[in-house]
């Protein structure tokens, strides 16, 4: 670096600009959803898998805008569905991302690849963190696991947590998510306490939430609640649990998350059927 403050500046802007430059017209197309400009730029030469610095495709970006039909036109022309950026995205995180289930289905289609995680860009994780139940729910169909715990950022059933995403929490604990598996010692419930969310509490509960349990700071939940919410207040008024509820937690266990589903096929009456599913 030269001892130029006037010289170090221009190689600054050079390099943003250099990084700037890197982007194609086709990537700009394909975030924009802008098909008949791809269909002419691969028409004219632009290689669908031309890659940035960051390693970052046109199919990154039709994901990342939830483009399907122009993911799909990519796909059909040979892009790699498996492509990894530099900071661990592939398309199938993107469009994950951004909630469109439609291009979830695309990729699921055709790749080989539905756990892998890098450099901790989980889709599983994603989907439930930003509360896109459609894509969580193709993912778990597809075979993705559902109890997945990565370093700070948790199983997917923490993360939902964590940003008091409701409905995807609903969603993974009805598939069979452990209801204790949270980022190490630090529960699903510590998370939902932290973030203030008084509805994923509740539910945690209903699925057999430890109240008590500690994590490495030997704090419960209830430590973590602030005085007159609505989170304390449902950490204390709920009472022990009754022995139905102890039997289905049990039953519930036993099975499972993959043998959840046979359940319905068990010569039980449909009430005791429902009552095992929560419904």
């Amino acid at each position: 670096m030269s001892s130029n403050p006037s010289a170090n500046l221009e190689l600054i802007l050079l390099s943003v600009s250099d990084c700037e430059s890197d982007r194609t017209p086709l990537h700009d197309a394909a975030y924009q959803g802008r098909l008949l400009h791809i269909r002419n730029l691969v028409a004219q030469g632009f290689h669908v898998d031309t890659l940035t610095l960051d390693r970052v495709s046109p199919l990154h970006e039709a994901c990342l805008g939830g483009h399907y039909v122009c993911a799909k036109f990519l796909v059909d022309n040979g892009a790699n569905v498996d492509i990894v950026s530099t900071d661990g995205a592939t398309p199938l995180f993107n469009a994950c991302s951004s909630g469109s289930s439609a291009c979830v289905r695309l990729i699921l289609q055709h790749s080989s690849f539905l756990s892998t995680t890098y450099r901790l860009k989980s889709p599983i994780h994603e989907a439930a963190r930003k509360d896109h139940t459609e894509c969580l729910e193709l993912l778990l169909t597809s075979g993705a696991h559902i109890d997945t715990e990565l370093p700070v950022t948790g199983t997917p059933l923490y993360s939902a947590c964590l940003t008091q995403a409701t409905a995807s929490a609903e969603l993974l604990l009805n598939a069979g998510a452990d209801v204790q598996l949270g980022c190490g010692l630090d529960s699903p419930l510590h998370a939902a306490v932290r973030s203030g969310g008084a509805n994923i509490v509740d539910l945690l509960l209903d699925f057999g939430a430890d109240r008590w349990c500690r994590n490495t700071e030997a704090k419960t939940p209830l430590d973590l609640s602030s005085t007159n919410t609505a989170v304390r207040t449902a950490l204390q008024q709920r009472g022990a649990c009754s022995l139905s509820q102890l039997c289905r937690f049990c039953v519930r266990r036993s099975l499972g998350s993959k043998r959840l589903h046979r359940i319905s096929k068990l010569f039980l009456p449909h009430s005791i059927q429902d009552f095992l599913l929560n419904k």
